[in-house]
Formats: structure tokens, sequence, C-alpha cells
């Protein structure tokens, strides 16, 4: 198994956070086929995913964004790719710009399988 593990620091309010971490989880589920849960909490929340081939968590505090992932034996391959499309649509979502609109190489590989 390969993991991912990408910490950015925010700059927002914890309010502003949350929300682009729930928008995060949209366009996870939207884009890529993931299954997402949120769990709000006092200081931080919780967002997991999960879809074939791949788990894992974005937690959000008033600081940071803390993103890790598991990948399979098949999306272990395409690590590099992966963490390069969740970096970019990560910052650009921080950056407050909407990030692009395409799916990665490794989600059509999986879809294979």
């Amino acid at each position: 198994m390969a993991d991912i593990n990408i910490t950015r620091q925010h700059g927002m309010t914890f309010g502003d956070a949350r929300k682009a971490a729930f928008k995060w989880a949209e366009q996870a589920e939207a884009k890529f086929d993931m299954e997402c849960s949120y769990e709000e909490g006092k200081t931080t929340d919780v967002c997991g995913f999960t879809r074939s081939g791949v788990s894992g968590t974005l937690t959000v505090d008033k600081e940071t964004f803390v993103l890790t992932a598991k990948l399979g034996f098949l999306l272990g391959a395409f690590k590099d790719k992966i963490e390069g499309e969740i970096i970019k649509n990560l910052d650009a979502l921080i950056a407050g710009k909407t990030p692009a609109a395409k799916k990665v190489v490794a989600n059509k590989v999986a879809k294979k399988v």
C-alpha cells in the first residue's frame, strides 16, 4: 500500500475552512466517485472518504488541512499522479479558485478492474 500525507496551512477562519473542506468533499464525490462522510466538531472537522482502492481523511482545524490517504495495490502505482492532483486541487481550494474539472488517469484504471 502507498500512503499520501499532505498538510497545508490555510489562513482562513475556521468557518471558511469548514466550507472549503465540505466543498472538497462534494468535489471528491462528484469527480472521483468517492463516498464521503463529514463530521463537524467544535475545533476540528473530519471528512472521511473511500472508494475501491483508496480510503482516507481530510481533517480541518483553525489553522490546517491535513489529508491522509491509503492507496491499494493498483492505485499505488499512480501515487505520484494522484498526490499531485490532490495537492493542486487542495491548493486551489485554499486560494479560492475552482480546480480543473478532470478526473485523474488512475480513476479510469481503477474502474477497469
